[in-house]
């Protein structure tokens, strides 16, 4: 949703916390912990040569 992956439209952090009824802070922090998991796991150092 927030990237607009879903829809081809992108939506603030407010615009997710409304639809998930949570603020926008903790949609911030879930994003935020979602892209580090991203960035560390360990099977995303064989892509980087791509």
């Amino acid at each position: 949703m927030r990237f607009g992956l879903d829809d081809g439209i992108t939506h603030t952090l407010e615009e997710v916390g409304q639809v998930f009824g949570v603020t926008r802070e903790r949609i911030r922090q879930i994003e935020a912990k979602s892209l580090e998991r991203i960035r560390e796991h360990r099977k995303l150092k064989k892509l980087k040569g791509y």
